[in-house]
This record gives C-alpha cells, sequence and structure tokens, in this order.
C-alpha cells in the first residue's frame, strides 16, 4: 500500500479503470463468467558479468524495481484490457441494437448517417431500375429582382428571344418590373395597370406592397397571386402578365390575354341554308363563348385540363352537370389528364389518338364539328364536348355510325323535308359504299341481272382490264380532290375544268375507260361528298376499294364474305363503351325509327339512351307542351 501510494503521488501508477458491462443479447444466461486475459510484461534477466557484492545488491535492485515494473505493467495491461473490452461492448451493443431495432449506447448520430446513407443508396438504386424519380420541389421565386434576372436569362430566355420582355419601373419608392410575351397581352390593358400604379406614392406603400397592389392598387378583372417559379411561367406563357415587387417572394399574374384570331365565320365542311352562319375559331376563349351564350344553363360547366410536357395545350371538357352521365365525364377526364406527350401541336387530331385506342381502325370513333348550335344541342342530348385551344374542331363523343351521318341542315328544314334530305344522304352513303362493287359483280356474273337490269354492262371494253379502270378512276378522284384542296382559289376553276377534260372525255375518246365506269365513279364520289362527316367519306372509300379487289379475285364469295366483315368489324366496335352500330347493333326500333324519319320537335321527348343521360325526358314536365 505505502508503494503504490508513493507510486500514485509520483504520477507512476493510475488506479485500474473498470469497464462497463456489455449489453446482453436477448436471451442470454447472465451467469456466464467473464474471462479477462492479461498481458504479463517479461522480467528482466540479470546480468552475469557482476560478481561480490555489488553484484547481489546490484541484483536485488534490480528485482526491486522489475516487481515494481511488472505490477505497474500488469494494472496499465489491466486498464488497457478493460478500455479495449468496453469499445468493444459498446459495438456489439450498436450493432444488436440496428439489427434489433433498439437504440445502442452512444454513436446515434453516426448510426442515423449510416441508415440514411443505405436509405438512400437503397432508392437511388430502386429509382434507377424501374426508371423512376423523386418529384422535384417547387422552385420559389426570388425575393429581389437582381435575383429574378439572372433566373428568367436562363430558364425564359430573357435578353435572348426578342419577345420575351421584363419592364423595371418604380412605384411609391418600391422597384417592380413587370415580365410578359410581346404579342400575346393586350398591351392596352397593361398600359391603363401601370398609369394607375404611377400615382402612387412612399406612403401608400408603407406596408404590405404586395397584398395593397393585389387588393387595391391593380385594376384588372382577373388578378392572383403566386409564390412558385414554374407556375408563373406557364402562365406568362399563356399570355398573362406578371407583377414583381422587390423583396417579395411572390409575383401577381394579371390576365391580360390576346390573341391573334379571325372573326367567327360559317364553317365550309358544314354550310346551311338557313341558320346561323358563325363557327369556332382558333382561340378557346372564343370558342367557349360561342356556346354558353347558346347554353345560359347554371349546369353547364368547362373544365380545363392542360396536356402536353412543352407545349401545355389548353384542353376543355364541356359538359351538363344534371344530364351528362357521370361516369362517361369521369372517364374522358381520366383518359384525357393520363396522356403523356411533349406537347400537342396538331391540337385535337392527336388528343384524339392518344385518348381513343383505334389503332389502325379506318373509322372514327368520335364526331367533329365546327358549328356551335351543333355541339350545343348534343351537349343537351347528354354527350361530352372536348375543346382544344389552336383548333376551331371541337370533338363529341361517344359516337356511332350514324351519328356521322345527320347534318344540321335536316333540322333546318320541316320535319317532312328533313326526313326527305336524310334518305337522300343515306341513299348516297350506300352508293359511295355498294355501287361499284355490284356493278363490277353484275358485269363478271351476268347471270346474276334480273331481266329489268339486262342495260347494265359496257357496251365496249375498254383497253385496259375493268379492275384497272376502277384502280385508277379512284386514284384520279382523290388526285383531283387533294389538288382541290391545295390549289388557290383564282386557280381552281381552271384546274377542274382541266380535271373534267382529261378524265371525263379525253380518256373515254381515247379507250382507256369505259363511259359506265366513269359514270358510276362518278355517282360514288357525290355520294362521298355528300357525306356529313368528312372521315367517315374517307373511311368509306377505303371499303369500297377493298370490296372490289374481294370481286376481282373471289367474285361472289368475295363480295359475301367482305360485306359481312365490314358489318363485323363495326359490330364490334365500340366508342368510349358504347356500341358503334347502335341502334342497328344492338336493334333498339324506336331509335332506329328516329334516325330514319325525322320527327316533330315536340314528339321527340326522350334522349338518345344510348349516352344513358341522368334525366331521359328531353322536354319539361309542362301542360303546355301537351
Amino acid at each position: 500500500m505505502d508503494e503504490r501510494n508513493d507510486m500514485q503521488q509520483d504520477g507512476g501508477w493510475q488506479p485500474p479503470v473498470v469497464p462497463p458491462e456489455p449489453p446482453k443479447e436477448p436471451g442470454a444466461s447472465t451467469d456466464r463468467p467473464v474471462r479477462r486475459k492479461l498481458i504479463r510484461p517479461e522480467r528482466e534477466e540479470p546480468e552475469d558479468d557482476r560478481s561480490g557484492k555489488h553484484a547481489a545488491e546490484d541484483e536485488r535492485s534490480r528485482r526491486g524495481r522489475g516487481r515494481q515494473s511488472g505490477r505497474r505493467s500488469r494494472l496499465a495491461a489491466r486498464s488497457l484490457d478493460g478500455q479495449a473490452r468496453g469499445q468493444n461492448g459498446e459495438r456489439q451493443g450498436q450493432t444488436r441494437a440496428q439489427s434489433l431495432g433498439q437504440p445502442g449506447q452512444g454513436g446515434a448520430r453516426n448510426r442515423e448517417e449510416q441508415s440514411q446513407a443505405r436509405h438512400g443508396q437503397a432508392g437511388s438504386q430502386n429509382r434507377e431500375q424501374h426508371g423512376q424519380s423523386q418529384p422535384a420541389e417547387k422552385q420559389l421565386i426570388p425575393a429581389s429582382i437582381d435575383e429574378l434576372k439572372p433566373l428568367l436569362e436562363r430558364e425564359a430566355g430573357l435578353n435572348t428571344s426578342f419577345d420575351v420582355v421584363l419592364r423595371e419601373m418604380t412605384f411609391g419608392g418600391r422597384r417592380t418590373a413587370l415580365f410578359y410575351m410581346n404579342g400575346l397581352v393586350n398591351s392596352a390593358a397593361l398600359t391603363e395597370v401601370l398609369k394607375r400604379l404611377s400615382y402612387l406614392t412612399a406612403e401608400d406603400l408603407d406596408t404590405d406592397a404586395l397584398k395593397l397592389f393585389f387588393e387595391t392598387y391593380v385594376p384588372a378583372v382577373q388578378v392572383t397571386k403566386t409564390d412558385v417559379f414554374d407556375d408563373m411561367l406557364d402562365s406568362v406563357f399563356a399570355g398573362c402578365a406578371a407583377l414583381f415587387v422587390d423583396r417579395e417572394r411572390a409575383a401577381l399574374i394579371i390576365d391580360a390575354k390576346m390573341f391573334p384570331d379571325r372573326t367567327p365565320e360559317e364553317p365550309s365542311l358544314e354550310r346551311v341554308v338557313r341558320g346561323s352562319r358563325d363557327g369556332f375559331i382558333e382561340t378557346l376563349m372564343t370558342n367557349v363563348s360561342l356556346i354558353r351564350r347558346r347554353l345560359r344553363d347554371k349546369d353547364l360547366r368547362y373544365e380545363l385540363i392542360r396536356v402536353g410536357a412543352r407545349t401545355k395545350t389548353d384542353v376543355c371538357i364541356a359538359y351538363i352537370r344534371d344530364i351528362a352521365d357521370p361516369e362517361l365525364v369521369e372517364e374522358v377526364k381520366r383518359k384525357i389528364g393520363h396522356v403523356n406527350v411533349y406537347g400537342l401541336p396538331l391540337a385535337d387530331k392527336q388528343l384524339e389518338e392518344t385518348t381513343v385506342n383505334r389503332g389502325w381502325h379506318p373509322y372514327p370513333l368520335v364526331r367533329y364539328s365546327e358549328r356551335p348550335d351543333v355541339v350545343a344541342a348534343q351537349l343537351l342530348e347528354g354527350s361530352v364536348a372536348v375543346l382544344t385551344d389552336t383548333t376551331p374542331s371541337v370533338m363529341m363523343l361517344p359516337t356511332t355510325f350514324f351519328d356521322l351521318t345527320q347534318h344540321a341542315e335536316e333540322n333546318r328544314q320541316t320535319p317532312f323535308i328533313g326526313t326527305y334530305l336524310r334518305w337522300v344522304r343515306y341513299i348516297g352513303i350506300f352508293f359511295s359504299l355498294f355501287l361499284l362493287p355490284l356493278w363490277f359483280l353484275l358485269v363478271l356474273k351476268p347471270e346474276l341481272k334480273p331481266p329489268q337490269l339486262d342495260f347494265l354492262g359496257p357496251q365496249q371494253m375498254g383497253r385496259i382490264p375493268l379492275f384497272l379502270q376502277f384502280v385508277l378512276a379512284e386514284i384520279g378522284v382523290d388526285l383531283m380532290r387533294m389538288a382541290a384542296v391545295h390549289t388557290p382559289s383564282p386557280l381552281s376553276t381552271a384546274m377542274s375544268l382541266i380535271a373534267a377534260i382529261l378524265i371525263g372525255d379525253i380518256a373515254v375518246k381515247t379507250g382507256l375507260f369505259n363511259n359506265e365506269v366513269i359514270l358510276y365513279m362518278a355517282i360514288a364520289a357525290i355520294g362521298m361528298f355528300a357525306t356529313p362527316n368528312y372521315e367517315l367519306g374517307l373511311a368509306n372509300r377505303i371499303v369500297r376499294l377493298a370490296l372490289i379487289i374481294a370481286v376481282a379475285i373471289f367474285g361472289i364469295p368475295g363480295f359475301v364474305v367482305g360485306t359481312a366483315l365490314f358489318v363485323v368489324l363495326l359490330a364490334c366496335t365500340r366508342s368510349f363503351n358504347r356500341p358503334y352500330l347502335w341502334p342497328f347493333i344492338p336493334f333498339d326500333g324506336r331509335s332506329l325509327a328516329a334516325l330514319l324519319i325525322r320527327p316533330p320537335e315536340l314528339q321527340n321527348k326522350k334522349r338518345n339512351p344510348l349516352l344513358k343521360p341522368q334525366q331521359l325526358d328531353r322536354l319539361p314536365d309542362s301542360q303546355e307542351n301537351r
């Protein structure tokens, strides 16, 4: 004890540190002793070259120092061994705590960092495997205008694109900036706003300047506030103007749109003798107002969806809330909302292909119209209209084959005249489909002709086979149609004369074509042009050409099988889960009679049941209509 006290005073000996007990594993026995391994120092060997008394004294002193040194070494070894065991126990406790979900002793921050690193690596690996990325955080509008300008230069092309304008001004001692697209805004409206702001003083803006601008000093009809940079850019590229105030992390969005547009005029494909002369144009707001003017109904709804990662095209879904089928409305919104494309530069046609799964189907599954009265009438029936910005055509869905054969002129005349016009149109569509294949079949099989039709058939055969005459005539009619579309108006008359002389007179006189081939081809072409829907006329032409080829190869079986396949194709087609040949297949006698005969307005009391409207009665419950 004396030696230990002396050594402790000299600083050579320290008391041993008792290591903490390592945490026990669950279920481990507590009676098991802990073995400690001691490190024993090697003793110094006595020197043999000494002798006598001095050698013995030296030997005794060396042994005493050796015992003291050995004691110190054993105590130090015990201390080091205890510290090492404590560190090992702490690491084991951390490992067990991580594996069992229990906190270990110490090292919590390191364990969190390691866990976050492991989760981050696993998440990045999963995202790389599945091709997914976490949504980026929304970028906020910077508070300083000096920080805003380089951001606009990088993201919006400021100082690069000449139509991107940032106008900096000072109102009431506050620095402001107006950001807009030149050519998409109403300059007169923005000038009026700036004129109003120029009268402000510093006392007027002593508190929240942006709030005062928003609530008091900006005389615009539609003003909103946003703090998200991307939302601000989308609004500005859509025609709005953004007003920034220095030291404010938000912007005022001023609706001052003014797009280049044209005056509404009668559509060239849907002309009528009696009726309105206005039509849709390429501006969405104008088209919406044309429908709203005819349907002043509180339940008329316009829902806007932006489609396209780059174009951000405005698509409007129109329906009457208490008439249209809610499931149909939700299905249309779901399909349009799930469109994932870079853009819709071709507007409605690209939207149709991305929402209606038609593939290589030749027949249209939606109905187009450029007349506001037709769209309003279909909305009252329970249809859903889809309006796309930058196009004058409006999609109406669902549709059937017989819906595509209707025209606005039938409803502008009396019921009797309307029925007559409808039957004439049906006959023209039938001729455009089956006249040429039937005549060709009777020429190939003369025994099928009844005695009353003996006059049918060519008197003289041309220099080329009839089948090639039909094919060349079809190509010639298509060329004339394409030339009529692309030829300037002053040259259209000359083009028509040249086409008539080449195909009509010279082709027959040279013996290349037969007279009857030209005659029946002209009747079929007129029937195609009389089809109200342009896409339906083109599809009927493809079917007619396919039937001609089937008759030329297989004769009677080719015509029968081809016609049967044509009917089966249409019967299996569905437009938004509605049968395409309704009311013929499945059969609905009352609805089919309403298609064949145009009923008087007061007798047509029921809406189209195919659309599943919420209100089946077309007329209100009033005694005056009875």
